[in-house]
């Protein structure tokens, strides 16, 4: 007898639910990543099951299932049994694939139950190292006066970096030569070596190779600067002439459609209280992530946040004609 029979209607009637579902979870949990191991997402969901440990009592197990920007592992967890015990941890593209892919074998919303949005983390736009510009006002004119010919770096379709590269060219209004890679690592690799010229690209992983004074560093993508040391004196890029320019990676986590009110309301709890982990928090922070601590981890908010998403970034990517088969 499966758990989502003994948490059901069945049992309810009975006046047993509540005993039942109390045994909610007797076995690990697996969080689903829908990218490659090593990257921010895993990182992130790896950080997140540890703190899930102590609240749900039992061992978080991270299963990394990456491909076609992060729908492979996202249509693997909604056709997932509906029991609790397969969640997916997912960035912004679980907003921008509708938009991207024509055919997706899953519908978002519909086929997913959220459970929370748990962080937030702007992007910085950064440039090879030997850009002569030193601002994003000279980085403007220099992208300017060279029209298509600049070539901006992302780690591959719905990854942050593309979606921000979108953002970037419509907020500037010209167009770049899109140069995709399988991934941030070679993306970055080129980026240094100058065979690209410019990247938008989560602070998470810029930092590092801003602060080793490996790349330049132009702006950040949130409304609000951010208070690491290597970011202290950069602006956004609101603040630089880009009125409202708004760009943030967050991350939820999601279960299958029809798991039980029940599971999913232990569920949240726990994720609540991860949360508030000393030690995650401190991680967060460290890698320039907020944590989130507002309506959207609510579930109800977290799928009124991830509608208005979809609304938001359909609207872009249409825009700039960028689809996947």
């Amino acid at each position: 007898m499966t758990h989502l029979w003994r948490c059901g209607a069945g049992l309810a009637v009975l006046g047993f639910a509540s005993l039942a579902c109390a045994e909610f979870p007797d076995k690990p949990v697996t969080l689903v990543v829908p990218f490659s191991a090593g990257g921010p997402s895993d990182k992130i969901a790896r950080d997140l099951a540890e703190a899930l440990r102590k609240p749900l009592g039992q061992t978080v197990i991270i299963e990394n299932a990456a491909g076609a920007g992060g729908t492979v592992g996202s249509a693997k967890v909604a056709r997932a049994a509906p029991d609790g015990y397969t969640l997916l941890v997912h960035h912004i593209g679980m907003a921008t694939a509708p938009a991207l892919y024509r055919k997706l074998s899953y519908k978002v919303p519909d086929d997913f139950e959220t459970l929370g949005v748990i962080n937030e983390a702007p992007s910085v736009l950064i440039g090879k190292p030997s850009l002569t510009a030193n601002n994003f006002a000279e980085l403007r004119q220099w992208i300017a006066s060279n029209g298509g010919k600049v070539n901006l770096a992302n780690a591959g379709l719905g990854s942050a970096s593309h979606l921000c590269g979108l953002m970037l060219q419509g907020a500037l209004k010209t167009s770049m030569t899109p140069v995709p890679y399988k991934g941030t690592a070679p993306a970055m690799t080129d980026l240094i070596g100058g065979q690209v010229d410019v990247m938008c690209e989560q602070a998470t992983n810029a930092v590092p190779q801003i602060e080793g004074k490996k790349v330049k560093v132009y702006g950040i993508t949130s409304l609000q600067r951010l208070p690491l040391a290597a970011l202290k004196d950069t602006p956004t890029l609101s603040e630089a002439g880009l009125n409202d320019f708004n760009v943030q990676v967050w991350h939820g986590v999601y279960a299958p459609r029809g798991t039980p009110a029940a599971v999913l309301a232990k569920l949240n709890a726990a994720l609540r209280a991860a949360l508030k982990d000393p030690d995650l928090v401190k991680r967060e922070e460290a890698l320039g992530l907020t944590v989130v601590n507002d309506d959207r981890l609510d579930p109800g908010g977290h799928r009124k946040y991830l509608e208005a998403e979809k609304a938001r970034w359909s609207k872009v990517i249409k825009d700039a004609g960028e689809y996947a088969d």
